[in-house]
């Protein structure tokens, strides 16, 4: 039997995959599925890791759709980025493989594809087929990307990130700026208060506290993950550092993004 590597994350449970390899004989394939869940590279990781817990509920239903059209399958979540996953794979897998298929979203949507990663595995893969299945937009759940600090617990923002979940399918990463003049364990604080709330009701929300440059630390989020849409939470104008810097508008500009702002009242004990 010929045995296909498959290094899928967000794409895993697409049926643009899904047909690509029920394509393939049955009788003459058997399927491993690598789902890479690799962690940002900026910022501290302050949250339980919900990713991974997506990634394992799109492996299973992978496996389960493969399983029910009669094809021999078997799949694992590593904590590792996709060349490392696939080159890991090769190494270890029995019997080895002889063909791989890396699924990523679009051009435009794509972290893989940004940093050249079907090339990478291509190199990694050492003459082996590699076949390049794009998924695109449309299929699956929207990243939104949430920047805020002092507002993060604000009910403006929670409810406007609650509203956002009642829409449609989204998964929440919300990145903390550290303020210079705050202590990491208060930016922390904050955060977990509100991741808690968020995923106390349902909505998948996880988090980071990272570098103290909402610009940066945006910018950061966009080149590691997929990022579909951006909210920013401020204080008011006269209040907000991140509004004198211009940060609603850069963003918009320098990621081609949708962006919210949110803007919530500052509390009475907050002092700028």
């Amino acid at each position: 039997m010929s045995h296909v590597l498959v290094i899928a994350n967000e794409t895993a449970a697409s049926t643009t995959l899904l047909d690509a390899l029920r394509d393939k004989d049955p009788a003459d394939c058997r399927f491993t599925v690598i789902a890479p869940v690799n962690e940002p590279n900026q910022g501290y990781v302050v949250y339980e890791d919900t990713r991974r817990a997506s990634a394992g509920r799109r492996l299973d239903k992978t496996l389960k759709t493969l399983r029910e059209a009669g094809v021999t399958a078997q799949g694992f979540v590593v904590d590792t980025g996709p060349v490392q996953a696939a080159k890991d794979a090769l190494a270890q897998l029995e019997p080895p493989v002889d063909e791989i298929v890396v699924s990523t979203h679009g051009a435009e949507r794509s972290g893989w594809m940004r940093r050249d990663v079907v090339q990478e595995i291509e190199r990694a893969a050492s003459g082996l087929p590699v076949k390049h299945v794009i998924v695109e937009r449309g299929v699956g759940e929207a990243n939104v990307l949430v920047v805020a600090n002092q507002t993060v617990v604000s009910e403006e923002l929670l409810d406007r990130i609650r509203k956002r979940a009642a829409k449609g399918p989204a998964s929440f990463l919300i990145v903390a700026p550290q303020s210079d003049d705050e202590q990491h364990d208060d930016a922390d604080r904050r955060l977990r208060r509100a991741l808690s709330e968020l995923r106390g009701e349902g909505i998948e929300a996880h988090g980071q506290v990272v570098h103290p440059d909402p610009y940066t630390a945006a910018k950061h989020a966009v080149n590691d993950e997929r990022i579909d849409e951006i909210i920013v939470s401020t204080f008011p104008g006269e209040r907000s550092g991140w509004l004198r810097r211009d940060l609603v508008e850069r963003l918009r500009k320098d990621t081609g993004l949708p962006v919210e702002h949110v803007i919530s009242p500052v509390p009475q004990k907050v002092v700028t």
